[in-house]
């Protein structure tokens, strides 16, 4: 288990993280979320112990320092594959660096390349890949010893769909192996897909805890999506209705003023006939974020 406790960073006057505590636990997946400078980025460099912070950080009842280094994969959000090495010579640098063995290291080589269907050959170098490829490569080498503590910082970043579910898959696969993962990401979908549990932050202070699922269903179900040949204009019209929002396909997000009202607005819609859709629910992740951004202006 990771335990942060009452994490703070200051920069001169400026303070990065405040009071920050949390726990991350092996087999589970924390989703660590927030608008550029909330604050992400510094709780990473605070867990791998790059930077100086107040507070207390614990891996399995420990202080981290250098002899856990071997059993952490960072990859950071800033790149930092060196353009004149070939493929082999890459992997096996940062492998070796985590304790493995060369000859292990390229015993590995091609199923992980093969994994990640990434496009060249050991012998090409870096700087002939593509964006999408050269991200994969370091995702190899954040990966490739296996380790037991996982922090990976926009890691979907330049992955088109096809690569971001490799992706996935990976780390789900690092998940069932009881690796603790914690990763940052801006498009929510991605978090809500495969997260247990998420941290967000706002200005350095946590302002969301939780399990996924507890964190939705502690707004108010207000919501509702249906399939309907109804036009819009009677739509709006219908009890309770405060909102309406036109989707694809005969959909629509009503927004409702109380979810008590829910069956209300079914009879009202419906009128005791079939109806194809009908979805009661909370906000989802990406609106819930945005709400939360938005309550600093407020």
């Amino acid at each position: 288990m990771l335990k942060i406790e009452h994490l703070s960073k200051k920069y001169g006057d400026k303070v990065a993280l405040d009071d920050i505590s949390f726990v991350a636990e092996p087999n589970k997946i924390l989703g660590l979320i927030g608008q550029n400078g909330a604050g992400k980025t510094t709780t990473f460099h605070s867990i791998l112990n790059f930077i100086n912070y107040d507070g207390k950080i614990s891996w399995k009842n420990k202080e981290i320092n250098e002899d856990c280094f071997d059993q952490i994969g960072y990859l950071p959000e800033e790149r930092s594959l060196m353009q004149k090495l070939t493929l082999q010579e890459q992997i096996v640098y940062y492998a070796q660096l985590k304790g493995m063995k060369k000859q292990d290291v390229l015993n590995k080589i091609d199923a992980w390349l093969d994994r990640f269907e990434v496009n060249g050959n050991k012998s090409d170098k870096i700087k002939t890949l593509s964006k999408g490829n050269q991200q994969k490569v370091q995702l190899i080498c954040t990966l490739i010893h296996q380790p037991k503590l996982i922090i990976l910082d926009e890691p979907f970043s330049g992955l088109d769909p096809i690569n971001a579910e490799l992706l996935k898959t990976a780390i789900l696969d690092a998940k069932n192996n009881g690796a603790i993962i914690i990763f940052s990401s801006h498009d929510m979908a991605n978090v809500e897909e495969i997260c247990d549990s998420l941290l967000m932050l706002r200005k350095g202070q946590t302002v969301l805890k939780g399990p996924v699922e507890e964190i939705r269903n502690s707004f108010s179900k207000n919501e509702i999506l249906v399939k309907t040949v109804t036009p819009l204009a009677q739509l709006i019209k219908l009890p309770h209705v405060q909102t309406v929002e036109q989707r694809k396909n005969n959909r629509y997000l009503l927004r409702i003023d109380d979810e008590k009202n829910g069956p209300a607005v079914f009879t009202a819609l419906t009128k005791g006939q079939y109806i194809e859709e009908y979805q009661q629910q909370a906000p989802t992740l990406d609106e819930i974020f945005r709400m939360k951004a938005s309550e600093e202006n407020a």
